[in-house]
């Protein structure tokens, strides 16, 4: 089964129907996306919403079909102060017309009781349209760490509602490859791969996070030991946004191919 996916982020908002063919032309058939743009894009591509425009949705459903690629994620699904998670409701439902297979779930509201009450509801509305759940923790993020991360999926309490694991955000947050190997392996729903240095290159993590990663094998991450402790069937998303790279001309294909040359010889040395 591909394994590899091209998340959204690595791409800045590249229209969704060109998202579909870049990621099929590169072989790959598994893509996350937001359902819709937020703020305006650092390479000037315009906004869309998957979740308001139903001619979007059809052109885009229409486009995962003719050319094999699956939506292995929607992001986008983000706890903040003030807003419910019921609202999110119109996103799901989208969601589920393009047959997506998994939401992500993340929180910038600092009450950690209300993001993992929030958290539940937004999973019993995933698991309703027949949807998984993942969450992810960042340094950034209320759900700042492995920790605090199976800790919401112990107050969720539902099996379709999992971990996803980002390579640096793991690392960064302060656990190790070994962290992972001693969890129940069904405990993790998806994976997001790149590399980075060791420690920040960027002052602002956030910064570093959304524009400056690295391509697998190009920073100092153990990828190998956290792959081999992942479950062989689980998606692993390329999320290596390099904004710097993509101001100077080089294009996505250009970028994210070497990427996934490197995630594959990860995986194929992994068997």
């Amino acid at each position: 089964m591909e394994r590899i996916g091209i998340e959204h982020l690595s791409v800045f908002g590249l229209p969704r129907i060109e998202f579909v063919d870049l990621a099929a032309d590169l072989g790959v058939h598994n893509i996350s996306t937001s359902l819709q743009s937020t703020g305006t894009s650092p390479l000037g591509y315009p906004h869309f919403s998957l979740s308001t425009d139903p001619k979007l949705r059809r052109e885009m459903g229409a486009a995962l079909r003719n050319r094999g690629v699956t939506i292995s994620l929607g992001e986008g699904f983000i706890v903040r102060p003030g807003v419910e998670a019921r609202d999110r409701a119109p996103e799901i439902e989208a969601l589920h017309e393009l047959g997506g297979r998994r939401i992500n779930v993340v929180s910038l509201d600092p009450d950690l009781g209300r993001t993992f009450d929030q958290f539940a509801i937004m999973a019993e509305m995933a698991a309703q349209a027949g949807i998984e759940t993942t969450t992810e923790f960042a340094p950034a993020l209320t759900v700042a760490d492995l920790p605090t991360a199976l800790a919401a999926v112990r107050h969720v309490g539902r099996p379709d509602f999992r971990l996803l694991i980002d390579t640096m955000h793991l690392i960064r947050s302060g656990a190790i490859p070994s962290d992972l190997a001693a969890l129940d392996p069904n405990l993790i729903g998806y994976v997001q791969i790149c590399d980075v240095p060791r420690y920040p290159a960027i002052p602002d993590y956030m910064e570093e996070s959304m524009t400056e990663r690295l391509a697998p094998g190009a920073g100092e991450l153990p990828l190998s030991e956290i792959l081999s402790a992942i479950p062989p069937s689980t998606v692993v998303g390329l999320e290596i946004p390099q904004l710097t790279e993509a101001r100077s001309g080089i294009g996505h294909a250009d970028r994210i191919r070497p990427a996934i040359d490197a995630t594959r010889a990860l995986l194929d040395q992994l068997g």
